[in-house]
Formats: C-alpha cells, structure tokens, sequence
C-alpha cells in the first residue's frame, strides 16, 4: 500500500512538471498571431512619422491636400501598420504600386532629363517651399516597398480592390470641390493629353472607371497571385 502511494506521488509529479515545462514552452514560443502582428517599433516609427508629416503637410498646402490620393495612402498605411489591419494595408498596396512608381518616374525625369514625363511631381523642384518639407514627399520610393513587406507578413485580402475603388470614387467627387488650378487627383484635368471631359460628372466616372480597371485591377490581380490571404490569428 504505501509503495502503491510511493508509486502515485511520483506520478503526480512527474505529471505536474511536464505541465510546468509545457507551460513554460508555451509562453516563451511566439504564436502564429505575434508573428503576424507588425513590430512594435514600426507601428510607433509609422505613427510618429503621420503626425510629423500630416502637421508639416497641413501647414504647407492646407487641409485640401489630403484629399490626394497619396496622401490618403499614408494616413491609411500608418494607420493599417497601427492597427495591424490587413484589409487597409491590401486596400493601399492596390492604390499604390503604380502611382507611386510613376510618381518616382516622374520625378527621376525631371531630375536627371530636365522635364516630367507626366506631371504631378512639379511641387517638389518648387523652391518656395523649403528643401525638408519636399524631401517628405521621399515617402513615394519607400512606400511601394513598405506595402509589399507588409503584405509577404500579413498576407493580403482579397476584398483590398473593391474597397479602394470605392475610396477613388470619393477622392474625385471631393476633389472637385477644390481649386482647379491645383487639380488634385487630375479631377479636372486628365494627365495624359491634358483634356477636360464635359460635363463634370463624366470626367469623375472616367477617371474612377480608369482608376478601378486600368490601374487597380491588374494591380490586384498581381498581388492576389504573389500572396496569400491574410493568415488568421
């Protein structure tokens, strides 16, 4: 009898530490979730960095100036980073890739060759405004990168296409409340043969359908075939 409760102690025992050890393995292991999640040093980098860049912004082209659509990239990006969402890193990873590709483009022409090949980067040879405050619009060459990084850890959701079609959609109809003479988004003047469709509600719809199909699309259907969805918690 008491070498059987011999017996029972042991086994208890050696039951409670391998529990304790399985335990322990478990809290120092990172889950699927931690991994997925961003760093913490990049999300507080991203939300210091809107706060300087959105203030710098603010006070230099006025609250008008984010209705851009590379300026709503932003907030949305820091904020996706800040929130680990995955829907607003995919939904500007669509908006992104090609504008901000063109953009950088755009400017190396006008650096390297003298002149811009489609436009929309002419604020930042401008002089009036000082050196530093053009060099934060440098956010065009990281961004891409940033977006693509983001979604090889995250993964990327596939609902990211229909959302930023509907955010274009508002971005043109608000920016037609703006100055024509600043163009935001190219909602009163088209970029290429600088033409003005009439009346204003069809230049919005062209400039939407092309944005959606000729730019968002095949953007999205790359990033759907290079990653996978989004990895659950």
């Amino acid at each position: 009898m008491q070498e059987e409760r011999k017996l029972v102690s042991l086994g208890i025992l050696h039951v409670s530490a391998r529990m304790a050890v399985v335990a322990q393995e478990k809290q120092m292991a990172p889950t699927s979730a931690d991994q997925n999640q961003f760093p913490s040093w990049l999300r507080w980098t991203a939300l210091l960095w809107l706060i300087v860049w959105f203030v710098a912004y603010w006070r230099t082209w006025g609250p008008a100036n984010f209705i851009h659509l590379c300026d709503i990239a932003v907030i949305l990006t820091c904020a996706g980073l800040w929130t680990n969402n995955s829907l607003l890193i995919s939904s500007q990873a669509v908006s992104s890739l090609v504008t901000d590709i063109a953009w950088t483009v755009d400017a190396g022409c006008k650096l390297f060759l003298g002149r811009h090949l489609i436009g929309g980067t002419d604020y930042l040879f401008d002089t009036q405004y000082p050196l530093w405050i053009r060099l934060l619009s440098l956010f065009h060459v990281i961004l891409p990168i940033l977006l693509l990084w983001a979604l090889h850890r995250r993964g990327y959701d596939r609902r990211g296409w229909a959302v930023q079609c509907v955010i274009v959609l508002f971005a043109f109809i608000a920016a037609r409340f703006t100055s024509p003479a600043d163009n935001i988004n190219f909602a009163f003047v088209e970029p290429f043969r600088h033409h003005t469709f009439t009346p204003a509600a069809l230049h919005v719809a062209l400039s939407v359908l092309f944005m959606s199909f000729v730019i968002y699309l095949p953007t999205h259907l790359f990033l759907q075939w290079l990653f996978p969805p989004p990895r659950s918690a």
